[in-house]
Formats: C-alpha cells, sequence, structure tokens
C-alpha cells in the first residue's frame, strides 16, 4: 500500500479541485427545471469512470438516468457493489449561506457546498480509492461494480425498478454505501443495523359540514376530539405501543450489544442540551441511545383539522387527520403492523366518526451481522485510515433502498460513513471535513485489498 498512500499524497490537490467540480453542477432532483443539469452529473461521473477503464454506461429511467460502471475482470477475486446518489437537496434558504451553495469554498478545514457530505463528497471517495489501484498497480484487488442514482432525495424509484429487473447483473459479495456520518468527531463507525418504517395517513370524518360549536358541541362527536383519542390511544404512559402484537416479532438486543452500546462516548445531557430540551422521553427501560436505534416507536408527523387562521373561530370541523409513523426494528414486518394498526383504530374510534387509514410506504429494518467478515475487513481498513478502530453502531432512520439491496441481492450492507453529524445535510452551509475527505479515500483503498483476503 505504500505505492497506494504516496499516490494519494501526490494528487490529494487534484481530487479536491475535481470533487469542486462535481459539486459546481447544481444535481437537485427535486427541481425540474435542473433536467438538464442531473443528466450533467450523470455525464461528469461517467467520464470519471471511463477514465479508469471501467466499462460505463448510462441507464435511462423515468426520471434521470442511473450510472452504471464495472472494473476490468479480476478472476476468481470477489465482488463489491458501491452505491451512492449524485443528486442533492434543493439549497434554500438561500439567504442563510455563509457562500454560495454551488460555489464549494474552503473554511476552516472544511468544504462547504450543497453535496458537500450528502453524497457527492462520500460518494467520491470510492471513486479515487479505485482510481488510486489502477493507476499505481494497473488493476484492482477486486471486482468493483458502482451503481449511482440521481433519485435518492425524491423516492429512488427507477433505482427500484432497475434492480427487480438487473438484480442478477448486480450479483455481489456486499455492498458498500457512504451516505451517512461517524458516531463523533476522531471515532469513526460502522453502520450495522437500521430500523425500518411504516408511516401512515388518518382521516376522521363526522358531520357533512364544520358546525358551530356552540350550538351542535355536546351532542355530536367532534372529529378532532376523535382523532386525538385515537392517537392517544396508540401508546401508553410508559411508551409503549398498544397495537396488538406489536412487539411479538421484536428482535431483543443482546448482552454483547447491549454492552457495546453503553461503552459508546456519549453524554445524554449534552445530547438534550444540544436539541433544546430538559431531558430525554420514550420507552421505560431503555437509554436515549437504544430507545433511538434499537427500539419501535411511534411518532405523530402532522396534525391538521378545523380553524387554523388569526383570532378565534368557534367551530366543530366535519374532518381532521394526521401523518405519523413507526420506526420498526429487525423482524418487525410492516404488514403485519398494518393489520394490527386497522384493528387498534377500530377499537379507538367512537362509533359516531367514520375513519379511513392511508398506507404511504414501509421497508423492514435492515441488520448485519457484527461478527461478519466484511465487516472485520473494514474495520481495518478504517483503522489503517483513521488511526483507530471504528465503533459499531445502529441507526435510528430509515434507508429503504438498503433493504431492497439486502432482499434482493442477499449481500450485506457496508454502511461506512465518513462525514460528522454537524455537516448540515438537507440544511444551509452544508459541509465536508477534508481531512475526512482524503481519510475516507485512504480507507476506501484499503477497504478493496482487505475485502480480497
Amino acid at each position: 500500500m505504500s505505492a497506494i498512500n504516496q499516490y494519494l499524497t501526490t494528487h490529494a490537490e487534484r481530487f479536491e479541485e475535481e470533487l469542486c467540480e462535481f459539486l459546481r453542477i447544481p444535481s437537485i432532483s427535486a427541481d425540474p427545471s435542473r433536467a438538464a443539469d442531473m443528466v450533467r452529473a450523470a455525464d461528469w461521473l461517467t467520464d470519471q469512470f471511463r477514465r479508469l477503464r471501467f466499462v460505463a454506461e448510462l441507464i435511462p429511467t423515468a426520471g434521470p438516468p442511473l450510472v452504471y460502471a464495472e472494473s476490468p475482470n479480476v478472476p476468481g477475486a470477489p465482488t463489491a457493489l458501491v452505491y451512492g446518489h449524485y443528486d442533492v437537496q434543493p439549497p434554500d434558504p438561500l439567504g442563510a449561506w455563509v457562500t454560495p451553495p454551488f460555489e464549494p469554498t474552503r473554511r476552516d478545514g472544511n468544504l462547504y457546498a450543497r453535496g458537500a457530505t450528502d453524497d457527492k463528497g462520500q460518494l467520491f471517495t470510492h471513486v479515487k480509492g479505485a482510481e488510486a489501484w489502477i493507476t499505481v498497480e494497473g488493476r484492482l484487488p477486486i471486482n468493483l461494480k458502482f451503481l449511482i442514482e440521481g433519485e435518492e432525495e425524491v423516492s429512488s424509484g427507477g433505482l427500484e425498478r432497475f434492480l427487480v429487473e438487473h438484480a442478477d447483473r448486480l450479483a455481489c459479495q456486499c455492498v458498500v454505501i457512504s451516505d451517512s456520518s461517524q458516531f463523533a468527531p476522531g471515532v469513526p463507525a460502522i453502520t450495522y443495523g437500521l430500523r425500518g418504517i411504516a408511516y401512515y395517513e388518518l382521516h376522521v370524518t363526522g358531520p357533512r359540514q364544520d358546525l358551530h360549536s356552540g350550538v351542535f358541541g355536546g351532542a355530536v362527536m367532534n372529529p378532532a376530539n376523535a382523532l386525538t383519542q385515537i392517537l392517544s390511544g396508540l401508546i401508553d404512559r410508559q411508551g409503549r405501543v398498544t397495537i396488538p402484537e406489536f412487539y411479538d416479532d421484536v428482535l431483543e438486543l443482546s448482552a454483547k450489544e447491549r454492552d457495546g452500546l453503553a461503552s459508546l462516548p456519549f453524554d445524554e445531557k449534552q445530547f438534550f442540551d444540544q436539541i433544546g430540551v430538559p431531558c430525554g422521553a420514550g420507552e421505560a427501560g431503555f437509554t436515549a441511545i437504544e430507545r433511538r436505534w434499537v427500539r419501535p416507536t411511534f411518532d405523530i408527523n402532522g396534525l391538521w383539522g378545523g380553524y387554523q387562521g388569526e383570532g378565534s373561530k368557534t367551530v366543530l370541523p366535519a374532518m381532521a387527520g394526521a401523518k405519523f409513523s413507526f420506526r420498526l426494528v429487525p423482524h418487525q414486518d410492516p404488514v403485519k403492523i398494518k393489520a394490527g394498526l386497522e384493528r387498534r383504530i377500530a377499537e379507538l374510534c367512537p362509533p359516531s366518526v367514520r375513519w379511513r387509514l392511508i398506507y404511504h410506504h414501509g421497508a423492514p429494518a435492515v441488520l448485519t451481522s457484527p461478527d461478519s467478515p466484511q465487516i472485520e475487513a473494514a474495520s481495518r481498513a478504517i483503522d489503517y485510515a483513521f488511526g483507530r478502530r471504528p465503533v459499531l453502531i445502529r441507526d435510528g432512520g430509515s434507508i429503504p433502498i438498503v433493504t431492497e439491496f439486502q432482499q434482493r441481492l442477499g449481500a450485506p450492507a457496508l454502511l461506512l460513513g465518513w462525514g460528522q453529524e454537524d455537516d448540515g445535510a438537507h440544511g444551509p452551509n452544508e459541509k465536508f471535513c477534508l481531512a475526512d475527505f482524503h481519510r475516507g479515500i485512504q480507507a476506501s483503498a484499503r477497504l478493496w485489498e482487505e475485502l480480497r483476503k
């Protein structure tokens, strides 16, 4: 690896400049007026791969194209698939940016731009890690496939269809994804578990039209009152969801995992102070980390109904609604959750109103064995580049496409985040630490060697 490390050092400044080129392309998938920029970003990536003698192509979808690339074949070697996305979030509010979002700016050791950490900068580390091997050694130690989409920020519809139709083409031993964060500054991490999700909308309707609350109140059930009764009945005072059979399939933490989470350098008081709340809340008997990462939850995401304007209006609304979600843990089935939820709502809903449940989307949780050989290989690579072994963590968020990869390819996911929690992904002044950018490239280059063993 010494020659490869020398190459990475010699070309570090060029890598930064190329990343800036990439970041200047405003590839905002949510903005239809940026369709040409989406193609420009995809073309830019394709050109990067072709310079490395990868077989690369743009694959059309109903939206922005997929970028697919394969390295020159290494007979008998394992195969890794690298996933990422070249689309970015809208930069609004523009006035909150210190420097323009698509004019990358170095400041205090960071590179500021939309997409710096989510996900162009992190994705690009794997492109440059591959480049070092191809240039110095003439080939990679393993076979690499890259699948990079332009719709991650708006649903991944094109990628999901491609996975269904072309799973054989994507066959691999592991899927490498860098689109997340380290545990803390100086504490690299491998995420081996993600919670799943089930997202719903509930409408409760009563009279044909809004009514005078003085004339009709007390004689007619108020749909807003009924809605709040239903929602409050879905969770008890101990923070446990009351849906029938909800906890039957929950995979409990092993003593080893619980001890590992407890050993992480995490200050609960500091965590709550940073987000501006006096203390935590949630399911009794669990720590804040356990509640966030490994326990299922119920959360109301939006509420509406009745008068919302200035001043007062004594109205009994004809309809009230809510959006809410459950975060799920390994072995919980979103379909089974829906059946139990419908039974529970039927129990809680007063007979004088009607209800309608809309299922928006769902995905099961993801769990990779922390003792897998791929995680051990990644741990060695990160130790080599960052100077310490990564901690093994779970994450409370949901990335449905990771579930799709594991189910359709039968390959474990390696979630290797080089960013930091304060990088501002989706917000103003998004950044990526340049030292972590270069450490990420070195870890990536080392990973291809470690996965060969």
